[in-house]
C-alpha cells in the first residue's frame, strides 16, 4: 500500500487481453493504481499506457519486478512465459495475478504456489469465468444449501472460433511429431470449467478418463498463409469421479457451434439443480436457471446486483465485466488480512493436474487416478 493508500500495479504484456480486460478492472476499482505498462515491444508498452492513463511504460520486465513501489505484478504475457515471470515476481515479494496456465506441468505450479504461501502473498489465476456474477451467485445457492448433496455436475466450453479451416490459430504451434496428438482446447479453453466444476461440487477428482480429437486437420498459423497439418485437440470430452462421489463430464471445443466463450456449468443435487450459462447471447453476459424436484421446468431467475462489480450490468460486455469482478475480489483479499484466496496457484496447479491427467489417460487409452504421483 502506497500514496493515499492505494495498491500499486504493474501489468506485464500490452497485448488484447490487457487491453480488454486487465488494465479496465484494475482502473475501475479505486483502490488501486496502475502505475506502469510493460512489454518486450517498448513502443506497443507506451501506446497501450497512453490509451489507459497510465503514467509510465517499459520494455524491461526485471526493473518493473523489482520496484519496491509496486505490490502486484499483473502477467499477461504468453504461456511460455508464465512461470518465469510468476516466480520472480513472487521471489520480489509481489502479490502476482496471472493468466493460465502458470505452467504445463502441474508440480512446477504448486512449487511456485508454495513460495508464495511462505512469504505470505496472494496469488491469482486468470479463471475469469469463476467470478461470473451468475457463477457466484450459483455458489451461494450452492453454499446456503440450494441444491442439497450434489449428484452430477456437467461442464462445457464450445464456440466456433476456429471452426472455418481457413481461420489460422494463434495459441498453438504445428507439432512436430504428428502421432501425438497436442493439447489445444483442453489445456486453453478446458482451465475455466473444470475450475468452476472442483469449485462448485467440493471434492477433488479421484479418477479421470478421456477422449480428444482432431476435426480440422489442416489450416493455416497466423502470420503465415501456409496451410499447415496440425494435430491438435480441437474437441475434447472426460469424465471424472469425484471423492464425494459426485459424477462429472466435462467437454470442451472451438469448432463447435455457438457464441465465445462458451461456458456452461450444469449441477444437480437432491434438493435442486442449477444451469449457469456464461455466454453472451442477445446482449446479455450470462443467465441462470433453476429448478426444484416439485418445480421441474426450468425458470430463469435474476442475479442480485450485490454480485455484480460498481457500474457492473447484465448488458456489459462480458470481458470486461467478468474481469472486473475478478480483479475487486484479489484487491479484497489483498487488503483484507485474512487467508481467504480463492482461484489461486493451488486452484490452478489442481486444475494443471486434472489437465495433465486426461492427457495421460488419452495415451494409455485407460482411466488414471488422482492425484497422480
Amino acid at each position: 500500500m502506497h500514496a493515499e493508500g492505494k495498491i500499486r500495479v504493474g501489468i506485464l504484456g500490452a497485448g488484447a487481453w490487457a487491453d480488454s480486460a486487465h488494465i479496465p478492472g484494475w482502473n475501475r476499482d479505486p483502490r488501486c493504481e496502475v502505475v506502469v505498462v510493460c512489454d518486450v515491444d517498448k513502443t506497443r508498452a507506451q501506446l497501450m499506457a497512453s490509451k489507459h492513463g497510465v503514467s509510465e511504460w517499459s520494455g524491461d520486465w526485471q526493473s518493473v519486478i523489482s520496484r519496491t513501489d509496486i505490490d502486484v505484478i499483473d502477467i499477461v504475457t504468453p504461456s511460455s512465459t508464465h512461470l518465469e515471470l510468476a516466480s520472480a515476481a513472487i521471489e520480489a515479494g509481489k502479490h502476482v495475478l496471472c493468466e493460465k496456465p502458470v505452467a504445463f506441468d502441474f508440480t512446477q505450479t504448486r512449487r511456485v504456489a508454495g513460495e508464495a504461501r511462505q512469504k505470505g502473498l496472494k496469488t491469482k489465476l486468470g479463471f475469469t469465468f469463476r467470478y461470473t456474477p451468475g457463477a457466484q451467485y450459483a455458489k451461494s445457492l450452492i453454499d446456503d444449501g440450494f441444491i442439497g448433496r450434489p449428484f452430477i455436475f456437467n461442464g462445457f466450453e464450445q464456440n466456433s472460433q476456429w471452426l472455418d479451416p481457413n481461420v489460422p490459430l494463434r495459441q498453438v504451434q504445428p507439432q512436430q511429431d504428428q502421432s501425438v496428438i497436442q493439447t489445444a482446447s483442453l489445456l486453453e479453453y478446458g482451465a475455466p470449467i473444470i475450475d468452476i466444476g472442483h469449485w462448485w461440487v467440493g471434492a477433488d477428482y479421484g479418477r479421470v478418463v478421456g477422449m480428444m480429437r482432431n476435426f480440422i486437420t489442416h489450416r493455416p498459423i497466423r502470420g503465415s498463409a501456409e496451410i499447415l497439418r496440425m494435430n491438435i485437440d480441437d474437441g475434447d470430452m472426460f469424465m471424472g469421479e469425484h471423492t464425494n462421489d459426485v459424477m462429472s463430464s466435462i467437454q470442451t471445443s472451438f469448432v463447435t457451434v455457438g457464441n465465445y466463450p462458451g461456458i456452461e456449468a450444469r449441477i444437480y443435487g437432491e434438493k435442486g439443480a442449477i444451469i449457469c450459462r456464461m455466454v453472451e447471447e442477445f446482449g446479455v453476459a450470462e443467465t441462470i436457471k433453476i429448478a426444484k424436484p416439485d418445480s421441474v421446468e426450468f425458470q430463469q431467475i435474476e442475479i442480485p446486483q450485490l454480485f455484480y462489480p460498481h457500474g457492473g450490468h447484465p448488458g456489459e460486455s462480458w470481458r470486461s465485466l467478468f474481469y472486473a469482478n475478478l480483479i475487486k475480489d484479489f484487491i479484497d483479499e489483498i487488503t483484507s488480512g485474512s487467508e481467504t484466496n480463492q482461484g489461486d496457484f493451488e486452484d490452478g496447479a489442481w486444475v494443471q493436474e486434472v489437465i495433465n491427467a486426461v492427457e495421460l489417460s488419452v495415451k494409455q487409452r485407460a482411466w488414471v487416478d488422482l492425484p497422480l504421483a
